[in-house]
């Protein structure tokens, strides 16, 4: 099979569109994942997939990229936390951490917001395509490096558990719901407050990035906030009725 046969195939299988990836990356990691695992082509590795449990979630997880930090990019969540959050913020309100990863972000979210209000208020959802990384997000636990850029007062939040690892106190993870969700093709929550989706619109191609665009539209409440990657400022906003209000950060207007 060529390599569309094959896009076309994974969908089938996974629910995964890599179509709507841009190609050219895409198709560099795919065929290098095929090359490191000894496969001599499509056919070949699309059999290993189905019949190889352990190769099939590697290669969910090496497609789905997950790279993600505590607060990656600091200056831009000292931004949220200082501009943008004490216009919005309210006792009950609904945030979405989308294409979460392991958890840091929607972490980094509520210890923001456990400035502002009682971690009894926080409504935090965080989603994800990969069931291996979301497994971790629950878990709560990180090493010594992953903590290493979290600012000295969210520290309170975190226990050492051995030499090389800590685990986030459970009346924070408590408050976040971890669960499996599609971008590209799942419902999207409604009446959201504020969506943090950062340095995932990368790597999707300019039609799906639009489609995400206007599902983000719909999923926020009137003038919700739309707080987006450091890479992924959105060229013409008002195109799909977004108003910047600050660098990376979008609020939605009415049509």
């Amino acid at each position: 099979m060529n390599y569309d046969e094959f896009l076309q195939k994974i969908f089938n299988l996974t629910g995964i569109d890599l179509s709507l990836y841009k190609e050219k990356q895409m198709k560099r990691r795919v065929d290098s994942f095929i090359a490191n695992n000894n496969c001599k082509n499509y056919d070949v590795f699309y059999e290993t997939l189905t019949k190889d449990t352990k190769i099939y979630r590697e290669f969910l997880k090496y497609i789905t990229i997950n790279v993600t930090e505590f607060f990656r990019n600091l200056e831009q969540w000292m931004i949220l936390k200082n501009e943008i959050l004490p216009k919005i913020v309210k006792k009950n309100m609904k945030i979405w951490s989308a294409a979460c990863s392991t958890g840091e972000e929607a972490y980094s979210l509520a210890m923001l917001l456990s400035d502002f209000i009682d971690l009894k208020g926080i409504n935090i959802i965080a989603t994800d395509i990969d069931d291996v990384v979301l497994e971790k997000a629950k878990k709560g636990i990180y090493n010594n490096k992953s903590v290493e850029k979290i600012p000295e007062e969210y520290m309170k939040y975190f226990t050492k558990l051995d030499e090389n690892n800590f685990i986030i106190s459970e009346e924070l993870r408590k408050n976040i719901v971890f669960k499996k969700h599609n971008l590209l093709l799942d419902k999207y929550p409604d009446s959201v407050d504020l969506i943090v989706c950062r340095n995932v619109l990368i790597y999707f191609n300019d039609k799906a990035k639009e489609e995400i665009y206007k599902k983000f539209y719909s999923s926020l409440s009137i003038d919700g906030i739309l707080f987006v990657g450091s890479t992924e400022q959105i060229i013409f906003p008002y195109k799909y009725n977004f108003a910047p209000i600050k660098t990376f950060f979008y609020r939605k207007i009415s049509k």
